[in-house]
């Protein structure tokens, strides 16, 4: 992917600046490119036999009826691949099971061969000259199986004598989990003055991105890295990841895969890591030495791409006589799918226990969670990974402790928060705050909020029949993914350009833009000058874009390695002027002699080189994660006639550090609140527990929030608290909004009831708060 820009002014365009995304005039005009626009000639399309059973032995695969069919150039079935020795994928690493043995999870085969575990498991691959012949010979194989017992509820799963998805876990927990001290924490318990108990289920949800998964292999026979190279374009967040995922399946090294991203209509972290697809289209445009393409269609991404959530939690909050907190306990169950997979676990059973406690100063955790084998599709990361999950058990507990102490909500939390002179604070987890002004933030947040005006707006809901809620979400998140360094390449060239290469990937998010504002920064020049390339494994090869990750370290990368090649350039203007280094000045584009009108244009500086350009190739560390946080402050209206929930107002105050582009951020803030709102309301991804079948399978039964249910943001960030990790001073962003809106919305609810009497309702209130549900529970009141 490239974007260059035709705008000047350097002091316009750089950081702080609301610069329009300079991807959007592309992809506005229809000229994006996008994997599926990418038409080689001689392609191929391919087509996946996707099993109709949640868990069956597979008895035979007869592909010669549709081997006859016209246009059919291929069928691949599992047991062709393991006769060809393809490997199965990456499964869950460094987790032990209760009895400190390793995690446990079935293989997971490109192909399913001998048994298949969830409905939508890929059996055959079908690849033909057209994709309706394609479709037509997909049809037409016939697997014959038979129907093995199966179990798509988790407390099902764990049960005595539930069927097993493999035999080295016959209880089907793949992993187990305990973080904190259990006698330290019953003692706090026994103490305690106040104790507050939730049962909170954050359900199973789809990334609904608007382009499938999409995946492109061409065979290279001609590539100087060697033969059987293999090409892949694809949508993906991660390229490098995927490469080095299909070379070991393929058994090939990591120079005999490249892949090449383009523009990506969305990942929300449903794009990261490999598939089993993306090996299996990469395999068979191996085999047939010509290009083969597969374009999800949406119902396979509902059957197929990885889900989120899934978490069924214990909660319980121990608080002394003046609510201060005296201890967290948690007991969790964690689906993970059928095949446990490394993110799929670690999600769960770490990276959501890291921010548990979130803002507030717990001295004790006794924390247990389970990953849970069920034949369903696997979970992975989604928008948040983990933290929504954490934060959102965290802020039910504590309006639910507001409620049950009599203390007021806005007051618990100002006498638990963790306080500026804490920091760096120490969570319970080992991990650590490098800074946070969390009881200034919720200030800032009530103001914009009008929090205490709040009780006019419910009398004038009142009136019309309406019941008016109030809710709020304190909270931090941590990003970054554990992965601090990055690499760039700059390459100042004869022709006025700048060209950034860079690791990190575009998925929507305006990452490009930001990137270029940087340049810009760094370089003084116009950022017309600027062009920003991501997304080729031969150019260079990163983590990727996941965990909010891309500007502080990615873009941390970029300042660096801007800086470098100034010093570099340098070290040529001075030999070019006859000058000591020392002595030249840098601004705008140009070299300047101190006291002296001998200059140089930079880009002329590049013109004398050997290569008619100056060329940096930097690898930088940022220090470590950033701990974003946030006050989200939501108002609901609830019709008691219908339970229908409208989002009427929602206010966010967020310290996100430095803001490099406000436009971008306030997007992905309100971006990622909506789909925070659409869990909170009416999201639900649901198996049938008597076939295994996913019913809410597709647009027609899986409700998405739509624009008219989105409220009028009013979306602020407080930029004077720096992250003291990486030289920009930025915090990730991008999973804020998701991680805040749910519990704001809920907890918002909450309130709407309690205030109309409804008190006892409050602890039995579980997401999706759909129409049906909500109607229900004030009708059974």
């Amino acid at each position: 992917m490239e974007t260059s820009v035709q705008n000047n002014n350097p002091l316009r365009f750089g950081s702080g600046q609301s610069v329009r995304r300079l991807e959007d005039d592309q992809l506005l005009a229809g000229a994006g490119r996008f994997t599926a626009d990418v038409v080689p000639a001689g392609q191929a399309s391919a087509v996946f036999v996707r099993s109709p059973y949640p868990h069956a032995r597979i008895v035979s695969v007869d592909t010669s009826p549709a081997l006859e069919l016209p246009g059919v150039l291929a069928i691949v079935t599992g047991a062709d691949l393991a006769a060809e020795g393809v490997k199965v994928l990456p499964g869950v690493s460094g987790f032990k099971r209760a009895d400190g043995s390793a995690a446990v999870t079935p293989p997971q085969r490109v192909l399913a061969h001998e048994r298949v575990r969830f409905v939508g498991e890929a059996v055959a691959l079908v690849v033909a000259e057209t994709l309706e012949q394609a479709r037509d010979a997909a049809e037409a194989v016939f697997v014959d199986y038979e129907e093995l017992p199966m179990v798509v509820d988790m407390a099902a799963a764990t049960a005595p004598g539930a069927p097993a998805l493999a035999e080295a876990a016959p209880d089907n927990i793949a992993a187990v989990a305990h973080h904190g001290d259990t006698a330290a924490t019953d003692a706090a318990f026994a103490k305690a003055r106040h104790t507050v108990k939730l049962e909170v289920v954050n359900q199973r949800i789809v990334a609904v991105t608007m382009e499938p998964r999409t995946v492109l292999a061409e065979a290279d026979a001609d590539s100087d890295k060697g033969p059987g190279r293999i090409t892949i374009r694809m949508s993906t967040q991660m390229p490098t990841g995927v490469r080095n995922s299909v070379a070991a399946a393929l058994g090939l090294e990591q120079e005999q895969v490249r892949v090449i991203v383009g523009d990506v209509g969305g990942g929300f972290g449903m794009k990261t890591g490999v598939y089993p697809e993306d090996v299996a289209v990469a395999y068979g445009a191996r085999l047939l030495k010509r290009p083969v393409k597969w374009v999800s269609e949406r119902s396979e991404e509902f059957l197929a791409a990885y889900h989120g959530r899934d978490l069924h939690s214990h909660a319980e909050l121990a608080l002394a006589e003046d609510g201060k907190i005296l201890a967290l306990r948690l007991s969790s169950l964690a689906n993970v799918g059928a095949y446990a997979t490394g993110a799929g676990v670690a999600i769960q059973l770490l990276i959501g226990p890291w921010v548990q406690t979130s803002v507030y100063d717990i001295p004790t955790i006794d924390f247990n969670f389970k990953a849970v084998l069920t034949n369903t599709t696997p979970t992975s990361a989604y928008r948040g990974a983990g933290r929504p999950e954490a934060i959102f058990m965290m802020e039910r507990l504590m309006d639910e402790a507001a409620r049950q102490t009599g203390i007021d909500r806005v007051a618990l939390r100002r006498r638990n928060f963790i306080q500026p002179e804490q920091m760096p604070y120490k969570n319970p987890m080992g991990q650590t705050y490098d800074t946070g002004h969390f009881e200034q933030i919720m200030d800032e947040g009530l103001a914009l909020a009008d929090w205490n005006g709040f009780e006019a707006r419910a009398a004038t809901s009142a009136k019309n029949g309406k019941l008016r809620g109030l809710g709020i979400a304190t909270f931090l998140e941590w990003t970054g993914g554990n992965v601090f360094e990055e690499r760039v390449t700059v390459s100042v060239q004869a022709d006025g350009i700048i060209e950034v290469f860079s690791a990190v990937n575009a998925m929507g998010q305006g990452i490009a833009t930001t990137l270029a504002q940087l340049v810009v920064d760094a370089f003084g020049v116009g950022i017309e000058q600027v062009r920003v390339v991501l997304g080729d494994t031969d150019r260079g090869n990163g983590f990727g874009s996941a965990g909010s990750r891309s500007i502080f370290t990615g873009g941390s990368a970029v300042r660096i390695g801007a800086e470098r090649t100034i010093d570099q350039a340098k070290q040529l203007a001075a030999k070019e002027l006859e000058a000591a280094p020392e002595d030249l000045q840098y601004a705008e584009g140009r070299f300047t002699v101190a006291g002296t009108d001998l200059q140089i244009g930079l880009f002329d500086l590049a013109g004398r080189q050997p290569e008619q350009r100056i060329f940096m190739d930097s690898t930088s560390t940022v220090d470590g994660p950033t701990w974003p946080n946030g006050c989200h402050i939501s108002e609901v209206e609830i019709d008691p006639l219908t339970g229908q929930v409208a989002v009427v107002a929602y206010a966010s105050m967020n310290d996100v550090g430095r803001v490099i582009n406000p436009m971008v951020v306030r997007g992905q803030l309100d971006g990622g609140a909506v789909q925070g709102i659409g869990q909170a309301l009416c999201e639900h991804l649901v198996y049938d527990g008597e076939t295994g079948q996913l019913v809410s399978g597709s647009f027609m039964d899986y409700a998405m929030p739509h624009a008219e249910d989105a409220p009028d943001f009013k979306t602020e960030m407080n930029t004077t608290i720096p992250c003291k990790n990486n030289p920009l001073g930025v915090k990730g962003v991008g999973e804020l909004g998701t991680i805040g809106a749910a519990p704001a919305v809920v907890n918002a609810v909450a309130d709407a009831l309690a205030r109309a009497g409804h008190a006892g309702l409050t602890t039995r209130l579980q997401m999706p708060l759909s129409p049906g549900r909500l109607w229900s529970l004030l009708q059974g009141a």
